[in-house]
């Protein structure tokens, strides 16, 4: 998984003039014994694949009066020789392709194909993506379903690092999410809205299913006749997979989370200016909103409107940061760990205590900022490389949050092998001595990060 992209097995890439007939095209690859092709069409570059043929066959115009640039794909997907491979197929998931166009900067040095990759990878997630995208019905997509958490098992006791599983099971939800909307919705209802993902599964932090975060924008106007029982039946396949219901009920099949444009941009108002307790969370969560089908135009719309209103509004900003401080507790205890009497058979809530205020802090500081980034720890390299933030303290919280994120996955796979729900809390007598010492030291650093933000946006003591 972090073998450099460079030391897989890359094929020469093949090139062809995008002028060239679909016909004379097949002829040289076939010659060539590829499966595809860069198209050079002036400064563009593009790939032609067996799947660009499929497409080409449908068309109304014989293959041997179409050009190549009319068929191919543009532009490319492409890929550092420097990446580690877990990035490459990280792509591959993201933009549902097979092939990627490998740079030594700006020259093309190869071309990764998906089999080559895996024949680098023990246990291939691509291949749960693909089943979930072939899937026909949602038995078969509960099957590739079912197959994520084995494969977060055997990532972990492998030694995969725990951002890198993360965001890899995050698109592996993401191509599950959409292949079940594609079998519920109708093609209208499906051109006519936005799903979305929100809170830890936008981010790409979610790596146990602990609960759903996603929601529907529906376009203006649009008729919202059996809308209810398509969202109530996603919401219960999703159950029946394995995600579970969201406590707090923000979930396509409650109101809230799915009304048109203009609802959810009457709802982020009152959100903003109104005095509901629950609106800055919700604000929180929808800031870290992604799109996973349809059209992401409504999303970015919603957002902009969101932007809009916060344009001038620091009073609020300091009311949205102070979240970082809902679940602060004595902080003498922290300075006792690791304890040998009582506090060493004590409970954490790693994500109360740790996780929560990193992501809250570095989310206002993201939208104080205007940082478009929705990984936690990419809002704190942008924040960092802005001058915004100290970067001895954006690489401190990178840390800490690795080390916080590794702790719970630790605790919540051994809360699953003996067969209890997976939770956010963590015992210290089940901690190694290290691990120990790397919370205490984790909890140290978002102490300082809540006390550097408390005089950053002012808050009450």
């Amino acid at each position: 998984m972090s073998t450099r992209v460079g030391d897989a097995f890359l094929r020469k890439p093949f090139y062809v003039d995008a002028s060239l007939d679909i016909v004379s095209l097949c002829r040289a690859m076939a010659e060539q014994g590829i499966g595809d092709a860069l198209v050079r069409d002036g400064d563009r570059l593009g790939i032609f694949t067996t799947t660009n043929l499929r497409d080409v066959l449908l068309m109304d115009t014989p293959p041997a009066r179409l050009a190549v640039r009319d068929a191919a794909s543009f532009p490319t997907v492409d890929v550092s020789v420097d990446d580690d491979l877990y990035d490459a197929m990280i792509l591959m998931l993201r933009h549902r392709v097979h092939r990627l166009v490998v740079r030594d900067g700006a020259e093309v040095v190869g071309v990764l194909g998906q089999l080559d990759m895996m024949g680098f990878v023990a246990h291939h997630s691509h291949l749960i993506a693909l089943e979930a995208a072939q899937a026909g019905s949602v038995a078969e997509l509960k099957h590739a379903a079912d197959q994520v958490s084995e494969l977060i098992r055997l990532l972990h006791e492998d030694g995969v690092r725990v951002e890198a599983i993360a965001e890899m099971v995050g698109e592996l939800n993401r191509a599950i999410f959409r292949r079940l909307w594609e079998l519920l919705a109708s093609a209208d209802l499906r051109a006519n809205s936005c799903l979305i993902v929100m809170g830890s599964e936008g981010r790409n932090e979610q790596i146990i299913r602990t609960d759903q975060d996603n929601g529907l924008i529906l376009r203006d106007g649009f008729p919202t006749d059996g809308v209810a029982e398509t969202t109530a039946a996603f919401t219960a396949a999703l159950v029946d997979f394995g995600y579970p219901s969201c406590p707090g009920g923000i979930m396509v099949s409650r109101p809230l989370w799915c009304q048109p444009l203009s609802g959810f941009r009457q709802t982020i108002g009152r959100w903003i200016y109104g005095d509901s307790p629950e609106g800055p969370m919700n604000l929180a969560i929808f800031l870290d909103a992604d799109a996973v089908a349809g059209d992401a135009d409504l999303l970015s719309a919603a957002k902009d409107h969101f932007y809009r209103l916060m344009s001038d509004s620091s009073a609020y900003l300091a009311r949205f940061a102070s979240a970082v401080n809902s679940f602060a507790e004595d902080r003498s205890w922290w300075t006792r760990l690791p304890g040998v009497g009582g506090r060493a058979a004590a409970q954490i809530d790693l994500k109360k205590l740790g996780i929560f205020p990193i992501v809250q802090g570095a989310r206002a500081l993201a939208l104080q900022y205007r940082v478009a980034e929705l990984r936690t720890v990419q809002r704190l390299r942008v924040l960092s490389e802005a001058g915004w933030i100290e970067p001895d303290l954006s690489r401190d919280l990178t840390d800490a949050l690795r080390v916080l994120m590794g702790l719970k996955l630790d605790s919540n796979l051994r809360q699953i092998k003996a067969g209890q729900p997976p939770d956010n809390l963590v015992r210290l007598d089940q901690l190694s001595t290290l691990d120990r010492q790397a919370l205490k030291e984790s909890l140290a650093i978002v102490r300082r990060f809540r006390d550097w933000l408390s005089l950053h946006f002012r808050l009450a003591s």
